[in-house]
């Protein structure tokens, strides 16, 4: 019975999951919630944004390298490849769950990324997820775009806020 509750409470933290609930007032005077959910398992992050037209949602998949966002307004997915060395690992986003947000903290980091205009053809490439979350609608590829503001028309981009660790601007017509 001990080895049954002690398998128990190891496959609980193996296949834990972690949930994060935040919402913010916007600067508009608008509500903006966000949630994350974590897979500990499969190593994926979904997270969700709900602000009206502007909502989007997205899968981090830390084992591919990769994520993707399903954006709610320009009724498209894009994928790209993950910057790990920018990106905060499921454990950061984790333990954001627990803190409280810090007014004096520094502002978030962020990535450009250029969309392209071919669409993806096969998106079941990128895995069962990021297929489920971009599944009926069209998908773009996107790539990071270095000193984006010599780079890149700025105009039509997208941003997302990844809880308060990072911002990233999906930048070109998306969807279109």
């Amino acid at each position: 019975m001990k080895a049954l509750i002690l398998l128990a409470a190891v496959l609980g933290v193996v296949f834990a999951t972690d949930n994060i609930d935040i919402n913010n007032s916007g600067n508009e005077g608008g509500n903006v919630h966000q949630t994350v959910n974590i897979d500990n398992h499969d190593n994926i992050a979904n997270i969700n944004q709900y602000n009206g037209w502007h909502s989007w949602n997205s899968i981090w998949d830390y084992n591919r390298g990769l994520f993707a966002a399903r954006l709610v307004s320009r009724r498209a997915c894009v994928v790209s490849r993950m910057n790990r060395n920018m990106v905060p690992s499921l454990a950061e986003l984790s333990k954001a769950s627990q803190e409280k947000v810090n007014p004096n903290a520094p502002p978030p980091r962020t990535l450009t990324y250029t969309v392209s205009q071919t669409k993806v053809k096969n998106v079941a490439q990128f895995g069962s997820h990021i297929e489920a979350l971009c599944k009926g609608v069209p998908t773009f590829y996107a790539q990071e775009t270095q000193g984006a503001g010599l780079f890149v028309n700025l105009h039509g981009c997208t941003n997302l806020g990844l809880l308060r660790f990072l911002g990233i601007s999906l930048c070109g017509n998306i969807g279109c």
